[in-house]
């Protein structure tokens, strides 16, 4: 069964503004991780937080930017060793769409193999919402990041 992560959140600020938040470095850490991400097709980069032994994850995610078209969609692979060698791969995209005075956009995180892949996919899923969610309140701190429906 192939496992999917996907997430859909409306932004109401311009698409823009929501594609800083996913291509500088600066603003990316601010709500995901420190990087040293840069916009460019081919770009190996690596994103880095704390260590999570109990799913066996040394902390530093190896990427590689494997499509970018500006404003519109942005996909790199996302992979990961466990300590006994074994190397995790699977791929974020991104996508915006401008919709509604705002910017509509879809994260889908997929390419988990395996099994043992289960305890950091379920922390995966929880932490880009929260994730995403965090990029609104950056975008919009009068509101804290609140929208109306």
């Amino acid at each position: 069964m192939a496992k999917i992560i996907q997430h859909q959140i409306f932004y109401p600020n311009p698409p823009a503004a929501v594609w800083e938040y996913l291509t500088i470095p600066e603003l990316m850490v601010q709500w995901l991780m420190p990087n040293n991400f840069e916009p460019v097709v081919g770009h190996e980069f690596q994103f880095k937080t704390n260590p999570h032994p109990d799913v066996d994850f040394d902390g530093t995610f190896y990427c590689k930017v494997l499509e970018i078209t500006p404003l519109k969609t942005l996909s790199y692979s996302w992979n990961f060793w466990s300590s006994d060698g074994t190397l995790y791969e699977s791929e974020v995209n991104w996508t915006l769409t401008e919709k509604d005075n705002g910017t509509e956009l879809l994260l889908t995180h997929r390419g988990f193999k395996g099994a043992d892949m289960l305890p950091i996919f379920g922390a995966m899923d929880k932490g880009w919402l929260s994730n995403i969610n965090k990029i609104n309140k950056l975008l919009n701190p009068e509101t804290n990041g609140t929208t109306t429906a």
